[in-house]
């Protein structure tokens, strides 16, 4: 896969996962498990931190391709709420992780493996393609959690262009 697609699609990937850190770094912990939308199925999903979590869990599983055999790491577990919310330190670890992976799936991707048919219930996305579908969620949910922020007073990043480094 050419270089300058690798590094652009990188550059937008990384300033996403950028604007979702943004808003999980700036909230407040009153904030924390304040409350997003009602969910029918279990109040939690629609706290700030599960937000924060959920859109980390499925960046996770979409860099794997697939949902057989994945696990998130530790303290995260797959199919069940903790009895406690994640704590913001442990998201922004999670966060830091997934960051990490994706640059190294974005910039190791081959033509072949941007090809591969990833299989999931509701769709079969290349994987390059499933990439491009998990950086539009991730953006999806960082606006949500900025917005909430927002209405709040709490004032945050306007617009992150590119990918911002971290010091590993």
């Amino acid at each position: 896969m050419e270089s300058i697609w690798k590094t652009s699609v990188w550059q937008q990937f990384g300033a996403a996962i950028a604007m979702l850190e943004d808003p999980i770094v700036r909230c407040p912990d009153q904030l924390w498990t304040s409350v997003l939308w009602e969910d029918p199925d279990d109040p939690r999903y629609g706290h700030f931190w599960f937000v924060a979590y959920h859109t980390l869990f499925w960046l996770d599983l979409f860099l794997t391709g697939s949902s057989e055999g994945f696990k998130p790491p530790a303290p995260f577990v797959r199919g069940s709420l903790p009895e406690n919310p994640y704590t913001k330190d442990q998201v922004l670890t999670y966060l830091q992780d997934c960051r990490q992976r994706c640059k190294a799936t974005i910039m190791g991707l081959t033509d072949a493996k941007a090809q591969e048919r990833c299989v999931f219930e509701w769709m079969q996305p290349s994987f390059l393609e499933l990439q491009l579908y998990s950086m539009r969620h991730v953006q999806e949910h960082a606006a949500q959690l900025s917005l909430v922020l927002g209405q709040q007073g709490i004032a945050g990043a306007d617009w992150i262009a590119q990918a911002i480094e971290k010091a590993e």
